[in-house]
Parts: structure tokens; sequence; C-alpha cells
């Protein structure tokens, strides 16, 4: 197989082995590969989990309207009860 890069890659390339941490320019291009697999597999993993959160968001039910002003009075009460987190939307 022949990879053709541009020369800022190519020089990149040469840097890397010449300072010692890589024998080869093929053994650079592994590396680079590996850390590319591994940073898709990743983006893969978060994009799922982030799926897995909206599903749960959108399973959760539609969202209450909140009076901002009503909340804010309860809560400078002494007998205010804990909130119960629920999804809510200001109405302006």
């Amino acid at each position: 197989m022949n990879v053709s890069l541009t020369p800022e890659l190519e020089a990149l390339v040469r840097h890397k082995v010449e300072s010692g941490r890589y024998l080869s320019a093929s053994e650079v291009m592994r590396e680079a590969l590996r850390l590319l697999e591994e940073r898709d597999k990743l983006q893969e993993l978060r994009q799922e989990e982030l799926r897995k959160e909206i599903r749960k968001g959108l399973d959760s039910g539609p969202a209450e309207p909140l009076d901002r002003e009503a909340v804010k009075a309860k809560a400078r009460t002494s007998e205010a009860p804990p909130v119960k987190l629920k999804r809510y939307f200001c109405e302006e």
C-alpha cells in the first residue's frame, strides 16, 4: 500500500522518526492509525450515551410550564417542601 502525504505531514513523520521516539515512518503511521481508531471508538461511545440520554428525556414526558415568581415566593417561605425534580420550561 502506498500513501501520499502532504509535505507538512511528511515533515511531521520525519521529525517523529528523527526524535528517536519511533524507529520508522511505518511505526509513526501505525501509531497514528491506532490513535485514530481509539478516538473514533470513544466518539461512538459518547454518541451512544448521548442518544440514551436523549431517549430518556423524551420518554419522561412533556415539560410543564413553570411560574418563576410562584417558585421564588414558595422558596422564600419556611414551609417550602423539597423540590421534586421534573422538567420545566419558563413562560415569559
